[in-house]
Order: structure tokens, then sequence, then C-alpha cells
């Protein structure tokens, strides 16, 4: 049953709701002598849900030492790890809605957790404001060089000659690694063991041993391994190639057509945070986005610049919620199990 609040009639009023909060925003930003002549005026504080060094942190940080630049004011990364992002996405909902704390949504976050759990403390699109989106980071399809599928159609084709035998490995249940292959299963109609770990690096550490031979990981962690030749990649999660040096690494897509699967970060306000800030905050993190500096080193990091409005980030985060709730209620994926 899904909850109150996710069903398709609810959903799409939340919808309608955001994206015309989103669009008085947009439409008022030229104009808004407020938003630019006093905002902003002191620090502005990044809510990041996660301990320093993950993803979710060290875009928050690359972004936010250019923005402090832009506004000649300080960009202060608040990391309030644990619990899934829960207590630090909680925080950022409680903050007051001026513009000076704004939160760092994940795929997690604002995707997979409105699903998984079912007293989730704030819903994405009624709690917050979608700003814009931030990166996208490819998960990538890996093996080890003894398995004997080299291609994903290989792999599809294995699967299906034998159901129930194969395996892979995640970081545990309901993270980015298992939900992507669950979700790839589900597409391509395939039945393979999952084998929970507690964290990437355990898994990939089995992978890398042989011990297990297939993993969806993210694309930064596994880049290594790919590039010495420890693992064989088959294929990555994004609708579109990676940057250098794995854009020789086809799209699931390609297979399997609308495939489009991936982490990601972007920015979010707290409900009643002004129009105009919220406007404005978008229109010069979508600017530093498509910078060729800025560019260049997401795309070292084996991300994807992802620059929106917030109308399309509001419509991106409903899809992320209706894509892993199919997902997490196919699976009957619980938080731990």
């Amino acid at each position: 049953m899904q909850r109150e609040g996710w069903t398709s009639v609810p959903s799409q009023q939340t919808r309608r709701r955001v994206l015309a909060m989103a669009s008085a925003a947009a439409a008022t930003a030229a104009t808004s002598a407020i938003a630019q002549a006093t905002w902003p005026a002191r620090p502005v504080r990044f809510v990041v849900p996660f301990p320093p060094g993950q993803a979710a942190d060290i875009f928050a940080r690359l972004l936010g030492e250019r923005l402090a630049t832009v506004w000649k004011q300080q960009v202060i990364i608040d990391n309030k790890a644990g619990g899934s992002g829960i207590p630090g996405t909680e925080y950022g909902k409680a903050a007051a809605p001026d513009g000076y704390t704004l939160t760092v949504g994940t795929s997690g976050t604002f995707g997979v957790n409105p699903t998984l759990f079912p007293d989730l403390p704030y819903k994405p699109l009624i709690d917050f404001l979608p700003i814009t989106n931030i990166v996208l980071v490819p998960l990538v399809l890996v093996a080890h060089p003894s398995f004997p599928a080299n291609t994903l159609a290989e792999l599809i084709e294995l699967a299906r000659r034998e159901p129930g035998k194969l395996s892979y490995a995640s970081a545990g249940p309901g993270t980015a690694q298992h939900l992507s292959m669950e979700l790839f299963k589900l597409r391509a109609g395939l039945d393979i063991v999952h084998v929970p770990y507690k964290g990437s690096g355990p898994a990939l550490t089995d992978l890398l041993g042989g011990h297990v031979k297939l993993m969806m990981d993210s694309a930064s962690s596994a880049l290594a391994p790919i590039v010495d030749g420890r693992l064989k990649a088959l294929a990555v999660t994004t609708a579109q190639r990676a940057a250098p040096p794995l854009d020789t690494i086809p799209p699931i897509a390609d297979t399997l057509p609308g495939f489009n699967a991936a982490g990601w970060s972007g920015l979010a306000a707290p409900a009643h945070t002004p129009l105009e800030i919220v406007a404005r905050v978008s229109k010069d993190v979508q600017a530093l986005l498509k910078d060729t500096e800025m560019v260049r080193q997401i795309e070292q990091r084996a991300a994807i610049p992802a620059p929106g409005s917030p109308i399309q980030f509001a419509d991106f985060i409903k899809k992320e919620i209706d894509t892993w709730g199919e997902v997490v209620r196919a699976t009957g994926t619980k938080p731990g199990n």
C-alpha cells in the first residue's frame, strides 16, 4: 500500500504546488530588488546529512567555494551525519526559511527514503522548495575479470539461462548500489541473488578478490580498479555516457531503452523561503555548473553536472520518488534487511 501523500493524486497536487511556486520565483527573480540588495548579508550554511568525504559533501564543498566568491559571503558546510541522512535532513527542514540554511538533498534522502521509511519525518516536496540539482553520479555495473560475460547483453543472456545462480554484492539493503541493481533486474526480468555487505568497502574488497563476481558501484569508487584492469565495466546507469576515462562504457539504456538511474545531489530550501531567494540561488548555481573549470572539476570526480531550474528539479524529485518507490515495494526492501 502506498503511503498517504505519495499516491498518484496527492503526488500530482504536490507537484503542481511546487511547480507553481517555482514558476513564480523564476518570473519575479529579474525584478526583485529585495533579494538582490539584501541577500546574502551574512554567511550561508549548507546542511549535508552525511559525513565529510562522501559524494554529497565533496560536491557541496566544491560548489560552496565558488559561491562564496559570487556571493561575497562565506558558505559553511555543516555535516550532520547518521541515520540514513534523516536527522540532518530534518534539521534542514526545521531551519529558518530565510535563505541562510540550505539542505543538500540526495537520491537517498529525497528519492529513496520517502518509501523506505514509513514514518519519515519530512516530505521532500512539501517541507522543502527545490532549488536545483547539482550533479549526477553514475553507478557502474562491474564484474570480476573471471566473470564469463563481457557485455551487458551477455550478462542478461547468462542470467536468463541460469536464473538464481548468479549473485551480486552491494553496500547493504536500501543503498544506491542495491536498489539500482534491483531496478536493472526488474527492467530486464532477471533473477540474480543479492549478497548484502556492511558498506561498499567490504563489498568491493570481496569483488576484487573474486569471492563475488558482480556489483553495481559508484563510478568514483570503481574508477581506479576499472582503469588498472582489476575489474571490467559492463555498463553505466545514466542515460548519457560518463566523462573520460569512463566514456567508453555504454549506458544500460543502450540495451534496455529508457533505463536511467544515478546517485545525485541537489540544493533545497525550507518551505516558505522567499521565492526570490530560491530563484537567485538557482540562477547562481546553474551558472557555476556551466562554467568550464567547474565542469572539469566535477568530471574529474566521475560525475556529471546537472543544472536545472526549480521546476525541473521538482519534477526530477517526483520521478525519483516514483521510481525508487516502485523498486522498494517490488523487492520488499526494509531498512537494514
